[in-house]
């Protein structure tokens, strides 16, 4: 049985970043992982290249339930199966949680699961990718956000900002997480739909005009889900959402052409950790992100055919991969 101070779920690229941060700032980290990636670690430490090279020993626990208790629990594994990943830490004494997935079903599925915790919402706007060898590229470094669902920022939530940010992670508090969540949320479908179909580094598909024009008018529909939702896109995720939204549409490609040239300029091996999982076999988090979209739009009685065209798309592309 042991504690940590942060106790972090799932070991892949963006996991993987953030504990071995924490752990050579010196911070107590708990890497809850499965046995092959466990060996990889507990033999070599994290290893982590890129925008900074480094390794550190972490420890790693297999079993979840040995944990006994954490301040911090984050959530990095993908969002398939969340619920079933969370199961064994009900035991846990955890004082807050936040969740890094993909989507905006996260934090209901962290409520439900970790009733007795202190939730945080989270919005991850950093990046990296697994290697083979178990080494993670660290490409990406802009900003963690983190938030108090009712729109408001506490003294915790600025804590554990201030912490990760030291570590050397870029991270802040923002009293509009929600907005933050979805924003992202707008722009990743989006970039998750033309790199599914397109299976090409960021930049190629961000440059095509076809491919913006398809991104531009599925970040519109989104945008009308979130309004449904009571919710207001902002201007501060990766593309700015809000005033993509209600520009025109050529203006809006044009943006995220230059965006493009931006990526193939700053980070031209830049992959959709999407993308990366269907080169690799796995299973891609689509019922959780795109089809959670698509079950909020029929409860909204709301017609976004681009949404749910993208989604069918990639679901047949995950079932035949």
């Amino acid at each position: 049985m042991s504690h940590a101070q942060f106790a972090i779920l799932g070991a892949g690229a963006i996991g993987s970043i953030l504990g071995a941060h924490l752990a050579r700032a010196g911070h107590s980290v708990a890497m809850l992982v499965r046995e092959r990636r466990a060996r990889q670690i507990d033999a070599d430490g994290l290893r982590i290249k890129g925008l900074v090279n480094f390794s550190t020993p972490v420890r790693t626990i297999t079993h979840p339930q040995d944990l006994r208790s954490a301040d911090v629990l984050v959530v990095t594994t993908k969002a398939i199966d969340t619920a079933t990943a969370l199961e064994p830490l009900r035991g846990s004494d955890i004082g807050c949680a936040f969740s890094l997935q993909n989507g905006v079903m996260k934090n209901e599925i962290l409520t439900a699961t970790c009733n007795r915790s202190y939730i945080l919402g989270a919005q991850a706007n950093f990046s990296g990718e697994m290697l083979p060898s178990g080494e993670v590229s660290f490409t990406r470094n802009i900003n963690l956000m983190l938030g108090d669902l009712d729109g408001t920022i506490t003294p915790r939530a600025e804590e554990i900002a201030r912490t990760i940010e030291a570590s050397g992670v870029r991270s802040t508090a923002v009293p509009n997480i929600r907005s933050q969540e979805w924003s992202k949320f707008a722009a990743w479908v989006g970039l998750a739909a033309a790199a599914v179909t397109t299976r090409l580094t960021t930049w190629k598909y961000l440059e095509d005009p076809g491919a913006a024009l398809v991104l531009v008018r599925l970040i519109r529909e989104v945008g009308t889900l979130a309004s449904a939702c009571g919710v207001q896109l902002n201007d501060e995720a990766m593309f700015p959402v809000a005033a993509m939204c209600k520009m025109p549409e050529t203006t809006a490609m044009q943006m995220v052409t230059s965006i493009g040239a931006e990526f193939h300029k700053n980070s031209p091996t830049h992959r959709l950790s999407t993308l990366q999982d269907l080169e690799a076999g796995r299973a891609l988090e689509l019922d959780e992100t795109m089809g959670y979209a698509v079950r909020l739009a029929e409860q909204h009685d709301l017609d976004l055919p681009l949404l749910e065209a993208s989604y069918l798309l990639a679901r047949a592309i995950d079932r035949n991969r």
